[in-house]
């Protein structure tokens, strides 16, 4: 298990292998993601995922009058009560990118490749995270978490979308039941701005996912229905204001100057 926390490698195949895993199990558990939604329909997918988010985004259309703002709301419950998580993540990257200079200095006493030295290097390595309280793995909760909500969420509003008794609407000028390329380059552009302004900025192995997921993201958005796109921009906007408060990214901008003035003297 040591093993497994140290190796950033390793650590990587595990999250895929973890939300491979999720995706599958949760795809596999709902197969009537194209039928209408309704109170009685059985089932765990239906009853603790799908019906509740339905429950809880007609509640909030049924008080604030469009199913936009229900979604709208709805994501902002979401994200808050995901907040803790995030914040561990964030706390958890800003400790792994303060101990990088010393893993640097553990890879270049530990450079051979022999099973032994490498042994020796992972048990230092992990040594020194458990001083500094750092754990590699913190990262990948947060990210886990969120899959079954927004595959939840695809599945809420596209059978919402499928029932007759149910009409989203739309939400300003965007049809919900339809694709919007608009929203869909909206959520792309936030998405990096997210991941600019948080820990993927001081990460060089995220920075391939700072420019990778926004194109993702387009590229879904632009044939999934708005209601999930929507979620998508107002859940990166909470994500953005999340990084101002904890993150700081100004600070970090305003440092680097000062730290490269000072490594050329």
């Amino acid at each position: 298990m040591e093993y497994l926390l140290g190796g950033s490698r390793l650590n990587k195949r595990v999250l895929i292998v973890l939300m491979l895993i999720t995706v599958t199990v949760l795809l596999s558990g709902c197969t009537e993601y194209n039928q209408p939604i309704y109170e009685d329909n059985t089932g765990f997918w239906n009853e603790f995922i799908v019906w509740p988010l339905v429950s809880f985004i007609t509640l909030f259309k049924e008080l604030l009058g469009t199913y936009g703002l229900g979604i709208v709301m709805v994501t902002i419950i979401i994200r808050l009560a995901i907040l803790p998580l995030m914040i561990k993540q964030t706390k958890s990257s800003k400790k792994m990118q303060e101990v990088q200079p010393e893993l640097a200095k553990l890879k270049q006493k530990y450079s051979s490749k022999d099973q032994a030295t490498q042994q020796k290097y992972q048990q230092e390595m992990m040594a020194m995270f458990k001083e500094k309280g750092v754990n590699p793995a913190a990262g990948c909760l947060p990210v886990v978490i969120q899959m079954p909500i927004l595959i939840g969420f695809y599945h809420a509003i596209s059978r919402m979308n499928v029932t007759p008794e149910i009409n989203l609407g739309t939400f300003l000028w965007f049809p919900l039941a339809e694709p919007s390329i608009i929203l869909a380059i909206l959520a792309g552009l936030m998405q990096f701005i997210v991941l600019r302004t948080g820990p993927a900025m001081d990460n060089p192995q995220m920075k391939i996912m700072m420019y990778m997921m926004p194109f993702m993201i387009v590229g879904f958005g632009i044939f999934l229905p708005s209601a999930l796109t929507l979620y998508w921009v107002i859940g990166n906007v909470i994500s953005f204001i999340q990084n101002m408060f904890i993150y700081k990214p100004w600070e970090k901008r305003a440092l680097t100057p000062a730290k490269t003035g000072g490594t050329k003297k």
